[in-house]
């Protein structure tokens, strides 16, 4: 990628875009808003055409295009230059909070305990393990900070260790477009193997011979996970064998080894539908047998224990799912026999299995649950968990033979812990609980409640709020809406030290649990996506006016904030209803739904018909063209915005808010401030260091406090 200097970009923006630059020299300050250029370009299918005038901008390679990203930023460093030493106070403070010289609670795996743990000054964690004792020798596995070295980005994920302990497959990004190389370490002698596998997502699984692994590489354009391979140590990675192709674009595919070790999975799932095939991970070159063969509709994932596979699926409308059980030899659905049944009230998320006990995770009206049976069936119970503002599940759970679940916990003013959980005396240890540094944090100042808001179609949707206990619910606070609704994932009332920035000067915080997550079941993402997605959009909008009324907030100080599909999310209120928020913060957002949905080569795209709708289909087309942001564009008043991209992101393509803020700037009516603030280093999670990242919150942060006249 050609990245040009910093004159450049103004230089181009005097050149070929419809602003003026009142001086040549490089004197920013008198610098005007950025417009780009228009080539119209028409997009024409189902007999209707829209013309997209910047549509251009979608090629990275294109100086032209890096000039405009460019001048936009410039536009954003200057007209917030103000805010620079909050920013920068901000992030101090939020930095000030989080222990540096920390590490995490130690797991058992194979006589070792692993441990992962960061550095005071240092970006990146590093990992390690002691063998039999926490009081053994530490042994590094990796130390991301000197593996960072010389990268604006650096991601490691993925370490797997062989059964014998001596080798680790791990995968490194340095790009963040999350195609990944995958290395093997030598544990022993600490030399790197010379395999170097490119185009992979960065995890791999160790047959039981300590020799052959599996992996999963991804189509180079569309990033889409389809091929499983096979690789032995000291082979050629060219000479790796093709194990399975996942040829339906709208699957993706993935590769891993049951906790009892007994067999390596591979799965292909859609948005509707799941397929598994497996071998003995004590057979490396045997042929994986079909599970049960993919059946539109049909969604299951497997588990295995003893001589029995248990399969978590919705099979028979179990629209909430439920558990049943079927022989090693006997794998097909017919065979599968009822072990926990469907409720229409509970949402049965997840199965954690021991050797005396197994667990399940819940959801009843929204709240996480978690019960512990006995295999021989002589005792069965639920975990207390207090508050409707929590958050608690499954931990790293490695060891088979253990009486001890351990699992988080968390509430909207209560910090993370992990505890040990003994599931026969039911006694439990909090093992750490996150600590809150610099003397100010005392969760008694916190208040935290759920509310209740009533949607347009007179459906209740649930809000969790926390705010400081000194904070006025009398119309005149300000408020930050949070919320995502896609995909049925659900946002959790979780706790955050960051957000203490916002709580102590006054904020109150809310998180909508729209539909198009899982919050209250699978039903409520049902509810949320394909021809119902506009009940996301207009949840979050009733949640709003709801929050106003009740004097919570006013539109004069509400915020709202989503990224990604929340970021789709927050385009769409705006057009619905503008006048309702003061600023909006649209991180990554997927805006242009029509354009992308419509092209197959851009990743995610086929694998997401489910979700979104196909637009080749005119139904779909239609329906979506009412909704997406950048084609309902409109000349009216917008709220102040923030919108923010990753030149790299292989999620939402960085020209998508591009487009979107370029025809904003085009229709909007009003003088509030609009900024685009592109990372040209960065992908979809934005940037990889530890703290840098909370430089770009504080960003998010400083612009909604300005926005409240909360800078001195």
């Amino acid at each position: 990628m050609r990245h040009l200097t910093k004159l450049t970009p103004i230089l181009f923006f005097c050149l070929i875009f419809a602003a003026s630059c009142k001086n040549a020299n490089n004197d920013t300050s008198a610098m005007t808003i950025p417009k780009a250029k228009k080539i119209p370009k028409n997009l024409e299918i189902h007999g209707d055409t829209r013309i997209d005038d910047y549509y251009w901008l979608n090629d990275r390679e294109d100086e032209a295009v890096i000039a405009y990203l460019e001048a936009e930023n410039s536009y954003y460093q200057e007209k917030t230059l103000h805010t620079k030493p909050f920013q920068e106070e901000l992030f101090q403070e939020m930095k000030s909070r989080i222990k540096e010289d920390d590490e995490s609670v130690p797991y058992k795996r194979e006589g070792y305990y692993y441990i992962t743990r960061f550095e005071t000054g240092k970006e990146y964690p590093i990992y390690s393990r002691k063998k039999g004792s926490l009081d053994a020798e530490d042994e590094i596995l990796f130390n991301c900070n000197e593996l960072a070295v010389g990268h604006d980005f650096f991601n490691l994920r993925g370490i797997s260790v062989s059964p014998d302990n001596r080798l680790a497959a791990f995968g490194t990004d340095t790009v963040s477009r999350r195609q990944y190389f995958i290395q093997i370490k030598n544990l022993e002698t600490g030399e790197i193997y010379p395999d170097k596998i490119d185009n992979t997502t960065g995890s791999a699984v160790w047959a039981a011979d300590n020799k052959t692994i599996f992996y999963t590489k991804k189509d180079p354009v569309t990033l889409r996970s389809d091929k499983i391979y096979k690789h032995k140590l000291g082979t050629p990675v060219e000479e790796d064998i093709l194990i399975f192709h996942e040829e339906d674009d709208t699957y993706s595919t993935f590769v891993y080894k049951t906790k009892s070790k007994k067999y390596i999975i591979i799965g292909s799932v859609s948005t509707l539908t799941s397929e598994y095939q497996f071998i003995p991970a004590n057979q490396p070159d045997a042929d994986f047998k079909i599970f049960s063969p993919r059946t539109r509709g049909l969604e299951y994932s497997i588990s295995h224990y003893d001589d029995s596979f248990y399969v978590l699926t919705n099979k028979d409308d179990a629209t909430n799912f439920k558990l049943m059980k079927t022989s090693e030899n006997n794998t097909s659905a017919d065979n599968w026999k009822e072990f926990i049944p469907h409720r229409l009230d509970v949402l049965l998320e997840g199965i954690d299995i021991f050797k005396d006990y197994y667990v399940l995770s819940e959801r009843e009206n929204g709240l996480n649950k978690m019960k512990v049976f006995r295999w021989d069936t002589t005792d069965s119970y639920y975990l207390p968990f207090e508050s409707e503002t929590y958050v608690a599940g499954a931990s790293t759970n490695m060891d088979f033979d253990t009486e001890k679940l351990r699992y988080f916990y968390n509430a909207m003013t209560s910090p993370y812990s992990i505890i040990d959980f003994n599931m026969r005396t039911k006694e439990k240890e909090i093992l750490k609980e996150q600590e809150v540094l610099g003397g100010k944090f005392d969760k008694k100042n916190y208040r935290s409640e759920r509310i209740w808001a009533t949607a347009k179609d007179g459906i209740k949707v649930p809000v969790s709020i926390v705010y400081h206990k000194d904070t006025k619910l009398d119309g005149a606070s300000p408020l930050l809406q949070y919320a995502y609704g896609s995909y049925g994932s659900t946002i959790d009332p979780y706790f955050s030290t960051v957000r203490l920035s916002l709580l102590d000067r006054g904020f109150i915080y809310a998180i909508a649990h729209v539909r198009g997550g899982e919050y209250l079941g699978r039903p409520w993402y049902e509810d949320g996506k394909l021809l119902t997605k506009k009940n996301t959009f207009t949840d979050f909008v009733d949640v709003s006016k709801h929050l106003i009324a009740e004097n919570y907030t006013s539109s004069e100080h509400l915020y709202a904030m989503g990224g990604s599909a929340g970021g789709l999310l927050m385009g769409a209120v705006v057009n619905i209803a503008p006048e309702l928020y003061n600023g909006v913060i649209a991180a990554v957002p997927f805006v242009d739904v029509i354009t992308t949905m419509l092209d197959d080569s851009i990743p995610l795209t086929t694998g997401e018909y489910d979700e979104w709708g196909n637009p080749n289909d005119k139904v779909y087309y239609d329906y979506i063209k009412t909704y997406s942001p950048y084609d309902n564009v409109e000349a009216k008043e917008y709220p102040n915005l923030l919108v923010t991209t990753g030149l790299h992101d292989s999620q939402v393509q960085y020209w998508e808010p591009a487009k979107w803020v370029a025809k904003l700037r085009e229709y909007k009516t009003d003088d509030n401030q609009l900024f685009l603030d592109t990372n040209m280093e960065a992908g979809h999670g934005g940037a990889s260091g530890r703290f840098e990242a909370l430089k770009e919150t504080a960003k998010e942060y400083a612009f909604i406090l300005d926005l409240e006249g909360k800078i001195k």
